[in-house]
C-alpha cells in the first residue's frame, strides 16, 4: 500500500511539473508575441512617418529648383537686356558718326574756297576790310571745327601713306627723298579717328 501511494504522490508531482512547464512555455510564447506585435506596431509607425518626411523634402527640393530656374531665367534676361543695351547705344553712336561726317564733309568744300580766296589776295589788298572780315570767318570756322575734332591731315615732307594720301601725281624734287609727299593739291582731314578726306597730293618718285 505504501508504494501505491508512494507511486499515485510521484505521478501528480510529475503531472504538476508538466502543468507548470506548460505554462511557463504558453507565457513566453505570448511575452514573444507581444514583442513582435510592438515591432510590427513601431515599423508600421516609422512608415507612416517617413514617407510624410520623405514628401516634404521632396517638395522642399522642387520649390528650390523652381526659385533657382527663376533665378536663372532672371539672369539671363537682364545679360539680354544689357546686351541690347550696349548694342543700341554702338548702333546710336554709329548713326550719329555717321551723320556727323556727312555734314562735315559738305562743309570741307566751303573751307576749301576760304582757302583759296585768302590765297590769291594781293598785298596791297591785306588791309581791306572784306579781306580782315573774311580772314576772321575763316578763323572762326576752323576753331569749331576743331571743336568737333576735325583736323588736317599732314602731307608735305611726310612719307607716302595711302590710309592718309592720295597720290595723283608724281614730282621729282631736290628736297624730298623718294617716296616722300612733296606738294599737296588738297588737303585732307580726320575726324577723331577715322579719315573724313584723304590729301591729294604729289610723291616723289
Amino acid at each position: 500500500m505504501a508504494a501505491k501511494k508512494k507511486n499515485a504522490k510521484s505521478k501528480a508531482d510529475s503531472k504538476k511539473l508538466n502543468e507548470q512547464i506548460k505554462e511557463e512555455a504558453l507565457n513566453e510564447e505570448k511575452q514573444s508575441e507581444n514583442n513582435d506585435s510592438e515591432e510590427v506596431k513601431n515599423e508600421a509607425s516609422g512608415d507612416i512617418e517617413n514617407p510624410e518626411t520623405n514628401e516634404g523634402d521632396a517638395k522642399k527640393t522642387k520649390e528650390q529648383e523652381k526659385i533657382e530656374e527663376l533665378e536663372d531665367r532672371v539672369k539671363r534676361q537682364l545679360a539680354e537686356f544689357e546686351n541690347f543695351r550696349k548694342r543700341t547705344d554702338k548702333e546710336k553712336e554709329q548713326m550719329f558718326e555717321t551723320g556727323a561726317k556727312s555734314v562735315l564733309e559738305k562743309i570741307l568744300p566751303v573751307v576749301d574756297n576760304f582757302e583759296r580766296g585768302l590765297s590769291n589776295i594781293k598785298p596791297e589788298e591785306e588791309t581791306d576790310p572784306h579781306v580782315e572780315g573774311m580772314r576772321m570767318i575763316y578763323k572762326q570756322l576752323m576753331t569749331e571745327l576743331e571743336k568737333l575734332e576735325v583736323k588736317p591731315i599732314e602731307a608735305v615732307g611726310c612719307e607716302f601713306n595711302p590710309d592718309y594720301h592720295n597720290a595723283i601725281m608724281q614730282e621729282d624734287s631736290d628736297e624730298y627723298e623718294s617716296g616722300f609727299v612733296s606738294k599737296e593739291l588738297q588737303k585732307g582731314y580726320m575726324y577723331r579717328d577715322s579719315v573724313l578726306r584723304h590729301s591729294m597730293v604729289a610723291v616723289v618718285p
